[in-house]
């Protein structure tokens, strides 16, 4: 590992980040969301069945 050369690609991926406009952030955070409540109702309907199938949790 080459400290000095992994500190400076650091840098260079620092200096081409920028910051998100409220547009671009506001989709992410929606698209985001909605991920996280169709894990959530997958999550909810895999227990509901496993509940209708005998010797299940």
């Amino acid at each position: 590992m080459q400290v000095p050369k992994d500190l400076g690609s650091y840098t260079r991926v620092l200096k081409l980040a920028s910051t998100p406009s409220w547009e671009e952030f506001s989709r992410v955070a929606l698209i985001a969301g909605v991920g996280v409540i169709l894990v959530g109702i997958l999550g909810f309907l895999i227990f509901v069945g496993m509940n209708f199938v005998p010797g299940g949790a």
